[in-house]
This record gives structure tokens, C-alpha cells and sequence, in this order.
């Protein structure tokens, strides 16, 4: 197999800085192969790792008395009373939905939709924010019936309603949209299922 020299030409390709790829370096010990580089890639880009957004999302209140759980898990659960829960998840697809709209949107409602029935919920409702850019734009039209599509495809065919939303249009997004998804689900604060098994008795595979 060939050698792919790493030039600042795939850095920047791969959406990494030069100062991302100095700490790459620094970290591996060494120069990223081609396989490595878009790893780091995917791993620290907005999407995944809220690089820009984090220092933002910080400042939302996490705590409280009906907050049982917080960041960190799949989803958040808030107590409602009488041993019942809500369960939500909100997440963005954006850049997917720019590139294909229908797929994007879908996967971005089928993730937190996941996320949410992970934890033992029944989803029961989706809602939706999203940002266009400027409806004379050329690509405006086709992206919005795309992801309108997506969004609503998705959680019909599992029977979970898309219950509000809100679109706005801006040139500023001509060439960014944004496609934030929210799905609601109910469950019983007994029947919550966590990602981390906790407790004598559990069984270790390896």
C-alpha cells in the first residue's frame, strides 16, 4: 500500500488546524499516518466533539431538584411526579442534511430517537428547529423539502409525531443550515436503563 505523505494540504482537507495537527503530533509522538489523520478528524470535529459549541452549552443549567440525570448519558430524565419520567434528547445534523437533505434529517431524528428508547422511554413526540438560508438561494428550495421530508419520514414510520417546530431563512445560511432534532419519550423512573452497569454482581466479559 502506498505511503500518503501528510502535507497542510490533507490537514486542511480533513478540517483540522494547524494547531489541532501540532497536538495530534504531540500526542501520537509522532507524525499521523493518513488513516490516523482521519480519525482525529471525525473524533474532534464540531459534530462529534462540540469543540466551538462546548464552552456555550456549559452554560445551561444542568442541575436541580427533578433533574435525575444530566450530561453524560444518552439522554437527559427529568422526574414529572407519580414515578413517571421524561426522557429527551436535542441534537444537530447540519452539515449531513446540507449534503443530502432527505438522509441527513432522517438519521439525524433516527439518532436521538435511538438515544432516547436506549434508556428505556417510549418516544412520544419530536419537535424541530431549523435554519435555511435565503429563499431566492438556488439550493434553498430543494434543502428544505429534503429535510421537511427526512424529518417527518422518519418518525412516521415509527409512529412518533413531529408536535412543533420553527424554520427561519437567512443568506448567513446559504451555504450552513441547520437541522436541530428533539425527540420527548416517557417511561417509569423504576425502568430506566443506564450505559454504565453499576453494583455487586455484575458480570465482566471480556
Amino acid at each position: 500500500m502506498k505511503k500518503i505523505k501528510i502535507t497542510p494540504e490533507i490537514v486542511a482537507e480533513h478540517g483540522l488546524s494547524e494547531a489541532e495537527y501540532d497536538l495530534i503530533c504531540k500526542r501520537l509522538g509522532r507524525a499521523p499516518n493518513i488513516t490516523e489523520l482521519g480519525i482525529f478528524s471525525v473524533m474532534w470535529s464540531e459534530h462529534c466533539s462540540y469543540k466551538s459549541s462546548r464552552r456555550h452549552l456549559k452554560k445551561l443549567l444542568t442541575r436541580g431538584k427533578r433533574v435525575i440525570q444530566g450530561p453524560g448519558e444518552n439522554a437527559g430524565v427529568i422526574d414529572i411526579d407519580d414515578g413517571d419520567v421524561i426522557i429527551f434528547k436535542m441534537e444537530s445534523h447540519n452539515h449531513p442534511s446540507y449534503i443530502e437533505p432527505y438522509q441527513g434529517a432522517a438519521t439525524g431524528v433516527g439518532g436521538i430517537m435511538r438515544d432516547v428508547f436506549t434508556m428505556g422511554a417510549r418516544p412520544i413526540a419530536n419537535l424541530n428547529a431549523l435554519r435555511f438560508g435565503d429563499p431566492s438561494h438556488p439550493k434553498t428550495k430543494s434543502l428544505l423539502a429534503g429535510v421537511v421530508h427526512g424529518i417527518g419520514g422518519y418518525g412516521n414510520c415509527v409512529g412518533v409525531p413531529t408536535v412543533g417546530g420553527e424554520t427561519n431563512f437567512d443568506r448567513g445560511y446559504n451555504e450552513n443550515i441547520l437541522v436541530n432534532a428533539m425527540c420527548v419519550g416517557h417511561a417509569r423512573a423504576d425502568k430506566v436503563f443506564y450505559s454504565a452497569a453499576k453494583g455487586v454482581g455484575n458480570p465482566i466479559f471480556y
